[in-house]
């Protein structure tokens, strides 16, 4: 539920930060992911004044270890570490925290991504995400893919931007997510793909104390199981080179999913994603960089099962909505925008800072016209983990409205 745990917030920022510095490993770079040669593309050998946890561990624990020449680095950069974690709808987690990326020596050569973070948290819930965003050579394929499986519970407030805080409802259920596709690069920064994507839902139960309050999974179309299964078509345009952390450039993306009972869904049913992001330099080193997200996310049809409609939090990296919950707020439609200023607090990159605002609105229920704006705001730290990859720890602290708060952990920038 949402509250306050400062105590807890604490503890669990502390042990993660102990974690990072002690477990965090980094391989010697391999030879360049695109098999680009050194002829093409220089290596630089001056002095590197960056730094991240890895310098951290050899500068005060491991005194006698010995790091590599500082260059340019491409290829192979995994950082893994187990970890002890807070978030609002799982309590304290244990489990792993893993980025594999791959760099290149072109500097117009997309980095590739693998993250995962299985987890078996307080409430018993088991959690396994693997997301990809892979890339080829000269970016002419981007493989994307999230495939989760969770054995999960969570707070069920209801549909609508007014839904009430106060209840006590929660769905228990196993899912299984399944979604892949392939975009081709059609022109420069532009590509074009089909994918395939699968919601299985099972074992949905639902233990509301306060129907007076909520009763709106019932009123909705409750069922034990729902499976949600289409083709998506994409329309890509980026030239985001970093996905840990971009310094520059613009991201959009256009997803159309019809989910079809040919295909096995329960309902024919469309929704349509709109995910539009800017980062812009505010200085020629990047130490200052103010980014912008807006996201549309509508349902179509027939209506699409409860678990499957557009929701805070169930973005592909779950970070959407810092100051609530996940699920907090669900609707057929959603709007999202989020602005966000980021620092380096030292000059060597190390610490940084971020500043961001968020506003989200969801349509009605049963009608279909949006509600009332429903802000957040927060501040957050940002530790290095790999500078050769960019990789940032981020740890941030928000707060919404009702008197919704709480701590959100990410590796990697949360957009």
């Amino acid at each position: 539920m949402i509250g306050s745990f400062e105590t807890a917030s604490l503890i669990g920022r502390c042990l993660i930060i102990s974690c990072s510095v002690f477990f965090s490993f980094e391989s010697k770079a391999q030879t360049d992911s695109s098999s680009v040669s050194s002829a093409h593309y220089q290596i630089t050998t001056q002095p590197d004044s960056s730094a991240d946890i890895w310098d951290v561990y050899y500068r005060f624990i491991n005194k006698k270890g010995h790091r590599s020449a500082e260059q340019v680095q491409a290829g192979f950069h995994p950082s893994i570490f187990p970890e002890l974690a807070y978030a609002l709808q799982t309590g304290f987690a244990v489990g792993l925290n893993a980025n594999i990326s791959f760099t290149s020596l072109n500097p117009e050569q997309n980095i590739s991504v693998i993250t995962t973070t299985p987890q078996y948290t307080q409430y018993h819930q088991v959690i396994i995400p693997v997301v990809t965003n892979l890339w080829t050579r000269d970016n002419r394929y981007n493989i994307i893919g999230d495939w989760r499986y969770y054995q999960y519970s969570a707070d069920n407030f209801g549909l609508g931007g007014e839904s009430p805080a106060n209840v006590d409802d929660r769905l228990l259920y196993s899912y299984l997510r399944i979604y892949q596709s392939v975009l081709q690069q059609v022109a420069p920064n532009f590509s074009v793909g089909i994918g395939y994507a699968l919601d299985y839902h099972w074992n949905i139960q639902e233990e509301n104390n306060t129907p007076q309050l909520n009763d709106d999974f019932q009123r909705y179309g409750s069922s034990d199981h729902t499976i949600s299964s289409g083709l998506t078509f994409s329309m890509q345009y980026t030239n985001r080179r970093n996905l840990n952390n971009p310094q520059n450039g613009f991201y959009g993306n256009i997803l159309f999913r019809p989910n079809l009972r040919l295909l096995g869904s329960d309902h024919n049913w469309q929704s349509l994603l709109v995910d539009l992001r800017k980062y812009v330099p505010l200085s020629s080193d990047a130490r200052h960089i103010l980014a912008f997200w807006s996201m549309s996310w509508l349902s179509f049809g027939q209506n699409a099962p409860y678990l499957d409609l557009p929701s805070t939090g169930w973005d592909t990296y779950s970070n959407m909505g810092r100051g609530y919950t996940q699920g907090r707020f669900r609707g057929q439609k959603l709007l999202y925008f989020e602005t966000e200023y980021r620092t380096a607090i030292l000059r060597n990159g190390l610490i940084g800072g971020v500043v961001f605002a968020n506003v989200q609105t969801y349509s009605d229920w049963p009608g279909n016209r949006f509600g009332q704006l429903l802000p957040a705001a927060g501040v957050g730290l940002r530790i290095k983990v790999n500078k050769h990859s960019n990789l940032n720890f981020a740890c941030d602290y928000a707060f919404g409205i009702g008197g919704s708060q709480g701590l959100f952990l990410n590796l990697g920038e949360v957009f």
